[in-house]
């Protein structure tokens, strides 16, 4: 052995092949090793060829995380090759400054094999306490705490905390995992001969029954951390064993940490409302946050216009999707489109597997989002492995039970107790979109004072805040601390802490900490050492926590915050204060179940600096909409230092200004926007005529059919980093014919209660949740449901001849609406149709109309929830040439 903190061999002994660690010099851990390969044991009787030893000394760059910046590692790395039973197989072994790690390679194989069971297991002392979480795919299960002879037997989740000694402890977890492989857990069992009396044993179990595998390396890292609380909290081994990310991706400055608004928490259906959308930006961009996520019930008529409202606060937006609707090469392309239109990001959910055919999407998943410049964010996932690293795009993974459950499950409260754990476990090997400071959360057992130290306790690349804006807002000193929470950390220290009962984070941000700590258990006091923030005893410190004994017993949590601020000098917050020194600690009262944030600077120095988001001014372009010539492009107007971002398939051409016509089409043309390497990325300005204005011909792709609709993005410099943008949208006209226009793309829609639905009725407030159509006992399969108040907008561009169809009030609600067909701006029908009263059917002439226009509203101020079927309006158009 060595005198390195941490230490490692393997050896091949008389029972087989195991791994000692050991850490100051005494062994931890015994890990017997092996394989399953079709059926057959490897490990038990192997014979050692060779042994050979390198260091690895490298560098990566963390974009998001507990630590982002560059940082430097050195890794022994060493390779034993054994024989056995015909096979030649390999165990790599890694020793780090915080732990080891190993992996299995079949370096001879000649085609391919399965791996059919993984013999790893790691023996845990007699006394050895357990912090676990049952194993479910998407670990969303309640962390708890067991000593070794209280744990039952059974399947449980990565990562795996065990205490060892009075000061050592293990974290078992894994890293560099991607489509070659299946996931694994761990299940407990009998220790085995290198077990001790009343220990643990817990062995590797792979996700997939068998593994088909290739020659080279056959598993992930198997990692064990080892060492103090606070040596785990701040390890970046998980990330330092991970794959180095590509060159392109080393310089990914378009990975934005940082804060978001998201409205599903509180407003079930507000991913449907433009509106909610649009308040939660205006909220957002006054806290200074950076992100929006519009979850469940998004519609792409309206996402352009959010993207391009929330882009004049420097605000990104983020959007949810389905894992399963992006399984196909042609679902794969929705995501080039999203990003055509400025999104920033996804969020794609319900994955719920550890399979390899699961991780070989991830895989595919990955790599588009990097080619797109795409944010990911996953959910209903597996824990991070690494990939933080490799591709540092993906700012965050649920992977916890989060505030959701407060949504789902009111009775399954999340306790202090499993909230607590996740600082030791979960949140040590990645981001972690727990979506926290919950503060409405219905049967909360919680203080304000935890859910708000929940903000820096809890790291994840987007901090996802679950409460509604104005929860917040409505709270000033908690709207206080989290405008001035800083996007990304520099650095994090574990402050004090033990899984059983408290842990108080600090995070850095330049020359200020943020520290969060929350607690379970009774009403006490926290002693907090500053010690290894490195700053001098006269530092500020602003505490926001719960409030004070006297006005909260042990008997409820406290439902409200107070502030307490020590200084070198008298701040001036207007709000009730003590000025005095920090000291090297600090001691916080918290309230049962409680908590509490800091913000810690120099002295001398400001300690609040939260701005609000200046405002831009969108880029011009014109018309509005556009369409499409008969030589198959549409012609859009911009500012003279705009961009466009095109859908994919799309090109265009600028206009000489000297005689108004695009340039040829031909292959290698300069200055196109759609010739990039990346598609949806922005092209060139074009030319500017005498008004100082660029001029474009779009040619859309082939596949955009009659009637249909694209979306042109303008660009232009926002604040430096987000540019603002704006839209046009760009038609192929109508052919002659008979069109339903539940078939034709909507330009814009209002809707009380969701979306304008298509062929079904308007149902709630998610898009295809309403039924079929029925009016007085009659159905119908064709036509647009809505909610009053509504308005749908449709584009003709003056080809169609009449507007017919018929319209009343579906038999799922009650009350009466007026209705009105409106055709540029002037109502040519209306009607007041009556729940239970047949359709009304009307007929329009809508010659030369360029916008159609139907509109709902409430007949009488009693008239709640009722809603309306426009039943199979269809458009008639004879003749194109207009």
């Amino acid at each position: 052995m060595t005198d390195r903190e941490i230490d490692a061999q393997v050896e091949n002994t008389g029972t087989g092949v195991r791994l000692t660690v050991t850490r100051q010099g005494a062994d931890v851990l015994v890990v017997p090793l092996g394989l399953e390969l079709d059926g057959r044991r490897l490990g038990t009787g192997a014979e050692l060829v060779r042994v050979s030893e390198r260091t690895i000394r490298d560098r990566f760059r963390a974009r998001s995380g507990k630590a982002v910046g560059e940082h430097d590692y050195e890794h022994r790395e060493i390779v034993y090759d054994f024989r056995e039973a015909g096979v030649a197989w390999q165990v790599i072994l890694r020793v780090a400054r915080d732990g080891v790690a190993i992996r299995y390679a079949l370096p001879a194989l000649d085609g391919t094999a399965r791996v059919t069971g993984d013999r790893t297991a790691v023996a845990l002392p007699a006394g050895a306490r357990s912090w676990v979480l049952d194993y479910q795919t998407w670990y969303e299960t309640p962390r708890f705490g067991a000593v070794s002879g209280e744990l039952p037997s059974g399947a449980y989740g990565l990562p795996y905390l065990a205490r060892l000694d009075a000061t050592t402890h293990l974290l078992i977890t894994e890293s560099g995992i991607d489509g070659r492989f299946a996931g694994a857990h761990v299940e407990t069992g009998e220790p085995d001969a290198d077990g001790t009396d009343g220990g643990l044993t817990l062995r590797f179990v792979l996700a997939d029954d068998s593994v088909e595998v290739t020659r080279g390396v056959v598993t992930p890292w198997r990692v064990l951390l080892v060492g103090t609380l606070a040596e785990l909290v701040s390890s970046l081994l998980v990330d330092e064993l991970a794959p180095a990310a590509s060159p392109e991706l080393e310089e990914a400055d378009w990975v934005r940490p940082g804060r978001g608004a998201w409205s599903w928490w509180s407003d079930f259906y507000s991913g449907a409302q433009l509106a909610k959308q649009r308040h939660f930006v205006d909220v957002a961009a006054d806290l200074g946050w950076e992100h929006l996520l519009i979850d469940c019930g998004w519609e792409e008529t309206w996402v352009p216009e959010i993207v391009s409202y929330a882009s004049s606060r420097g605000i990104q937006v983020h959007l949810w999707t389905i894992w399963r609707d992006l399984n196909s090469p042609e679902a794969l392309r929705k995501l080039a489109l999203w990003r055509s239109w400025g999104v920033a990001g996804i969020k794609v959910d319900f994955m719920e597997s550890e399979s390899k055919d699961r991780y070989r999407w991830y895989d595919t998943i990955l790599m588009e989002t990097a080619r797109l410049r795409l944010m990911v964010n996953f959910h209903g996932s597996v824990i991070p492995r690494g990939w933080g690293r490799t591709f540092p795009q993906v700012i965050g993974y649920e992977a916890i039970r989060g505030a959701e459950y407060y949504v789902f499950f009111e009775d399954q409260a999340l306790t202090a107790a499993h909230n607590v754990i996740q600082p030791f476990t979960r949140n040590i090997v990645g981001g972690m979109d727990a979506t926290p400071v919950a503060f409405g959360a219905p049967n909360r057992t919680t203080s304000d004072g935890h859910e708000l130290g929940l903000s820096v306790a809890f790291e994840c690349g987007i901090t996802h805040f679950a409460d509604h804006v104005d929860a917040y807002v409505s709270r000033p000193l908690a709207a206080r601390f989290l405008a001035e929470l800083a996007p990304s950390w520099e650095e994090t220290v574990l402050l004090t802490g033990d899984p059983d009962s408290h842990a108080v984070l600090a995070r850095r941000a330049g020359d200020r900490w943020f520290v969060g700590g929350i607690a379970t258990g009774a009403r006490r006091t926290i002693h907090v050492p500053l010690d290894a923030l490195g700053l001098s005893p006269d530092a500020q410190v602003w505490i926001v926590g719960d409030q004070p004994e006297s006005a909260a017993t042990d008997e409820f949590p406290a439902t409200h915050v107070a502030q307490t601020t020590t200084t070198g000098e008298t701040a001036a917050t207007g709000l009730a204060e003590t000025a005095t020194t920090a000291g090297e600690a600090i001691d916080v009262e918290v309230a049962r179940d409680g908590g509490f944030v800091a913000i810690v600077a120099p002295a001398g120095t400001d300690l609040f600096r939260a701005t609000p988001r200046p405002r831009h001014t969108a880029p011009t372009v014109h018309p509005a909409v556009a369409e499409v010539g008969a030589d198959g492009t549409a012609t859009i107007t911009t500012d003279a230092d705009a961009q466009l971002r095109l859908p994919p398939g799309w090109s265009a051409d600028r206009i000489d200004p000297t005689d108004r016509a695009a340039e040829t089409d031909r292959p290698g043309a300069p200055d196109r926007a759609g010739e990039t390497d990346r598609p949806g990325a922005p092209g060139r300005a074009g030319e500017t005529d005498r008004s100082g204005e660029v001029r474009w011909a779009v040619r859309p792709a082939p596949s955009l059919g009659t009637g249909r609709l694209g979306v042109v993005t303008v660009e232009r410099d926002g604040d430096g980093r987000v540019p603002v943008v704006a839209h046009a949208r760009v038609v192929r006209p109508l052919e002659p014919g008979r069109h339903a226009l539940s078939d034709l793309p909507m330009v814009a829609f209002v809707n009380e209660d969701g979306p304008v639905e298509r062929d079904q009725s308007n149902g709630a407030g998610n898009p295809s949740d309403g039924r079929p159509m029925r009016v007085a006992g009659q159905g119908y399969d064709r036509g647009l449901g809505t909610a009053p108040y509504s308005e749908a907008h449709f584009h003709l561009g003056g080809h169609a001849e009449t507007f017919t169809g018929a319209v009343g009030v579906d038999d799922e609600s009650t009350g009466s609406a007026r209705v009105g067909v409106v055709c540029d701006g002037r109502e040519l029908f209306t009607a007041v149709v009556e729940a239970g009263k047949p359709v009304t059917d009307f007929t329009v002439n809508v010659r030369d109309v360029q916008t159609l226009c139907l509109r709902s509203e409430a007949a009488t101020p009693d008239d709640h929830g009722v809603h309306v079927d426009w039943v199979g309006p269809a458009l008639h158009v004879t003749s194109t040439s207009r």
